[in-house]
């Protein structure tokens, strides 16, 4: 897979945005960018940290109950502390505030539950196309982002995380340079990673969706400010 940038962004939904942002700007550090209206029910508070984003979505009608299967946690490199740290969010969203260079992660990195180091690297190297990150068991690298899987041998089906749009850690976002040719190539591989074909938001975004095994949702995103002009 090319990136079109250096780091993968994370995306969450709550119906508090204003507490979730202020836990988040205090206790990651990430900085509040601009509020980006996504629909008429959905409002998107963008916080970056090192060129990433971190999308706090604002949902405007009450969200459903969370899912059981989904991300785990938001790990963030963190140079003020000597041991981890674990923080949580008013959503019950959790941070773990990590000493900056242990294991290799010198930025962030999302963890996720799966049944095996075998599934989780035919999803993620495989189909997916990441390199793997030799410092950790079961990671992978996003540029200087990482996703690591946690092996839980109860890790609930995919069907527990139909409807992306609920409260927590929902999606994350991989910027490349032709989303058309990633998303068909990641479904030749299996066709159940697919979720939504690519479609183009005005002139902004070209954006697709896939599922990984365990119910996780990834955006793969074509952005003309980092990749020129969208095709017609």
């Amino acid at each position: 897979m090319e990136l079109a940038k250096k780091s993968l962004d994370v995306g969450l939904f709550t119906n508090a945005p204003e507490e979730v942002s202020a836990f988040w700007v205090e206790k990651a550090h990430v900085q509040f960018d601009h509020v980006l209206p996504v629909t008429r029910e959905l409002r998107q508070h963008r916080h970056t940290l090192d060129g990433a984003v971190l999308k706090i979505n604002h949902a405007k009608d009450p969200l459903p109950p969370r899912g059981e299967a989904g991300y785990l946690r938001l790990v963030v490199a963190s140079p003020d502390v000597a041991d981890p740290q674990s923080l949580v969010d008013p959503d019950g969203n959790e941070l773990v505030r990590w000493p900056m260079g242990r294991d290799g992660i010198t930025h962030w990195a999302l963890e996720l539950a799966t049944p095996s180091v075998e599934a989780f690297m035919t999803f993620y190297r495989d189909a997916v196309g990441l390199p793997v990150d030799d410092a950790m068991p079961c990671a992978v690298a996003c540029g200087q982002s990482r996703i690591v899987g946690c092996v839980t041998p109860d890790v609930p089906g995919r069907s527990d995380n139909d409807v992306m749009v609920r409260p927590g850690l929902r999606y994350s976002t991989i910027q490349v340079f032709d989303v058309d040719a990633e998303y068909a190539r990641i479904v030749r591989h299996n066709p159940a990673y697919g979720a939504q074909e690519p479609r183009t938001l005005g002139k902004t975004a070209r954006i697709a969706f896939i599922r990984d095994p365990f119910g996780n949702w990834i955006e793969l995103s074509q952005r003309a400010s980092l990749t020129g002009a969208l095709p017609e």
